[in-house]
């Protein structure tokens, strides 16, 4: 099950990793939103997802917002101060949270595991979702929704 399409997110419940104010959804409206959903422990996340997300941001950055969440549904548990290192280690371009309570925003967003992906239009409707990082699939289907996004 995923969140319905035409939709704006539920609220998120997201934690700081620098001490910063943690935004809110409404934070990122005007643009569209790609969001992240991944664990320090995903292959997939390491070796795909985090390089997809820097080259969108880097490709497209000035038209189209990036966010980060670290989840911990399973696995071990990570500290702000090693969320900080992965984010030199993995040259993150895009502002990167943890997911609170280990993992409610995970279930409150209906993720399928990591890597999962949500992009929303400027207006902060839902309009793809996609669960993994598969190049040949999940990302390159990904890259479409983007351009139909910034098109309109």
């Amino acid at each position: 099950m995923d969140l319905p399409l035409n939709e704006t997110f539920p609220a998120w419940q997201l934690e700081a990793i620098h001490g910063e104010q943690v935004p809110q959804i409404e934070d990122f409206a005007g643009k569209p939103l790609l969001i992240l959903l991944f664990n320090l422990g995903c292959a997939g996340c390491k070796g795909r997802a985090i390089p997809y997300a820097n080259r969108v941001v880097y490709e497209q950055g000035e038209h189209i917002q990036v966010l980060g969440i670290h989840s911990n549904f399973k696995g071990a548990l990570y500290t702000p101060e090693e969320l900080q290192e992965a984010e030199k280690e993995f040259y993150m371009r895009f502002p990167l949270f943890q997911d609170a309570d280990l993992n409610s925003t995970f279930h409150k967003f209906k993720a399928g595991g990591t890597p999962h992906w949500w992009l929303a239009d400027k207006n902060g409707r839902l309009v793809y979702t996609i669960f993994g990082s598969d190049p040949n699939k999940g990302l390159l289907k990904l890259d479409y929704k983007i351009a139909e996004v910034l098109a309109e």
